[in-house]
C-alpha cells in the first residue's frame, strides 16, 4: 500500500482557523435555521425551562456527537480502541480509533453520521414540536458548527481514489492505494 495523501485538518489550516470557521459556521446556521421556523411556528407559544438544562444538553452534546461517528463503526462491526478520560477533573471525553483500514464508502458515512444522527432529528422535532423550537435549532447548529472538520475530511475522501483504504493515523488519516505493479 502507497500513502496517496495524509490528511490532517489542524495542520493544514491551522487549529485556530478552524475553531473560528467552525463558530461562524455554527452561528450561520443558527440563523439560517430560526428565521424559517420561528415564522413556521409564529402562532406557538414557545415553551422556557431555563438556561440550565439547555447548558447540560450542550455541555455533553461534543461527547454525544463522537458517539455518533463510532456508530457506523459498532454497526459495520469494525475494531475500535476507545480511550475513556476526564479533563480537568470536570469535563468527561474520549477519543477512538479504528484498528482496521475503512473503506472509502465507511469513511464517508463514519463522517456523515452525527449530520444523520443529530442534526436531521433535530431539525425534524423542531418542526413536529414548535413549543421547543427553538432549543432544537440552537442543538442543531451547534452540531453543524461541531461538524465543520467533519466535512472539511469528508471533502478529502469523496476527493480520493475510489479504491482506497483510509486508515486512522494519530493526528488525522492517511489514504491508501494498493500498489500498482508493471
Amino acid at each position: 500500500m502507497n500513502c496517496w495523501k495524509s490528511v490532517n485538518i489542524n495542520k493544514e489550516f491551522g487549529l485556530n482557523r478552524v475553531y473560528l470557521m467552525s463558530f461562524l459556521t455554527g452561528l450561520m446556521s443558527f440563523l439560517v435555521l430560526y428565521l424559517p421556523f420561528s415564522i413556521m411556528h409564529s402562532a406557538q407559544d414557545i415553551r422556557d425551562h431555563g438556561f440550565i438544562p439547555l447548558l447540560i444538553i450542550l455541555f455533553f452534546l461534543p461527547s454525544i456527537h463522537r458517539l455518533m461517528h463510532l456508530l457506523p463503526l459498532i454497526l459495520l462491526y469494525k475494531r475500535v480502541r476507545v480511550n475513556f478520560k476526564v479533563n480537568n477533573r470536570f469535563t468527561p471525553t474520549f477519543s477512538y480509533q479504528c484498528k482496521n483500514k475503512l473503506s472509502k464508502q465507511t469513511s464517508i458515512i463514519m463522517a456523515l453520521a452525527p449530520t444523520f444522527f443529530i442534526t436531521m432529528p433535530a431539525l425534524v422535532m423542531a418542526y413536529a414540536f414548535p413549543g421547543y423550537f427553538a432549543y432544537l435549532v440552537i442543538f442543531a447548529s451547534v452540531n453543524i458548527g461541531l461538524s465543520f472538520s467533519d466535512f472539511l475530511y469528508l471533502n478529502q475522501f469523496v476527493r480520493a481514489p475510489r479504491k482506497c483504504l483510509i486508515e486512522n493515523a494519530k493526528e488525522g488519516y492517511d489514504i491508501l492505494v494498493r500498489n500498482q505493479e508493471i
